[in-house]
């Protein structure tokens, strides 16, 4: 299992200087990525009643594919989005930006996708809320083939590319895409028709996560896809102090979910400092994920 942390956003702020030393100590510490998640804009729901997110206009969260440009000159681990809200967004100009970060960091990234859940966001950047899942499977077909064909044409129901091409094209053709969402059969099935994995955003290997990983692999098969190519990666929540029993308890229910990339989402709250401690306390916790020793080869990530 490959192991990663999410970016806490909220508590570093906006000061480079943090963020840099967050991350360069995730890499000291053996995990194998960085993860972030996504939100141009957040709502006000004052006037909003019954308003379906977690996050609001009070959230700051950092533009992802900026960030990770900014990031790639202070790690060298693998950089991957958890989830980037694809359908809000122009294709050609997201592949454009994601085959910059392919570059920068030499073939080290990782494009985890969804149709995101806010409608205000969604119209703020003109598009329809309603049809972002028709928008979606083609925006996926149309970035692969910008990162990997010279010249593109194509006319579908939501795009036009009347010959022209992406230069310069990533390291990786193409870029991995890594699908987010929940457990709903659409979700699935389209994951096991497109994706190169599945973000599982329930934090928590439930009852249901073998069903849904047999439902992905059901699809990838009518698709004529290997099932045993598609990703998976789950998600641990820790909130406060770490709870390293839990932590236990939660990393030994991923493992025997079968799940390749686990990312850590570590909340202690209080700044860079109670974060760095929180992240070496997880760390010593798991004994695969110790630090190289100092002068010698880095043993391979995992």
């Amino acid at each position: 299992m490959r192991y990663g942390c999410v970016l806490p956003q909220q508590a570093l702020g906006t000061d480079p200087g943090a963020i840099a030393a967050w991350a360069r100590a995730v890499e000291g510490l053996g995990f194998a990525y960085l993860d972030v998640f996504d939100h141009v804009l957040g709502a006000d729901v004052a006037d909003r009643p019954g308003w379906p997110g977690p996050y609001t206009v009070d959230d700051a969260f950092h533009e992802p594919l900026v960030l990770y440009g900014f990031l790639a000159a202070h790690t060298a681990i693998e950089l991957a989005t958890g989830v980037l809200v694809l359908p809000q967004r122009q294709t050609a100009l997201v592949a454009k930006q994601a085959a910059e970060v392919d570059l920068l960091t030499g073939g080290r990234f990782r494009l985890g996708v969804g149709i995101g859940w806010n409608p205000v966001e969604h119209e703020a950047l003109g598009y329809d809320f309603a049809t972002r899942a028709d928008r979606y499977e083609e925006q996926v077909e149309l970035l692969r083939r910008l990162w990997t064909e010279p010249v593109v044409r194509h006319a579908g129901a939501h795009h036009r590319i009347d010959g022209a091409g992406l230069r310069p094209h990533p390291v990786q053709r193409p870029i991995p895409i890594w699908l987010g969402g929940g457990t709903a059969p659409p979700v699935l099935d389209r994951v096991g028709r497109i994706g190169d994995g599945w973000i599982a955003h329930d934090p928590r290997p439930g009852a249901g996560f073998a069903a849904a990983v047999t439902r992905i692999r059901v699809a990838a098969e009518r698709a004529g896809r290997d099932p045993a190519g598609i990703g998976l990666q789950g998600r641990i929540d820790l909130h406060g102090r770490p709870d390293l029993d839990r932590y236990r308890r939660t990393l030994d229910a991923w493992h025997a979910a079968g799940v390749d990339h686990l990312s850590i989402h570590l909340r202690p709250g209080g700044g860079l400092d109670a974060h760095l401690d929180a992240l070496a306390t997880v760390a010593d916790a798991t004994a695969d994920l110790r630090p190289p020793t100092p002068g010698k080869e880095p043993r391979a990530r995992l």
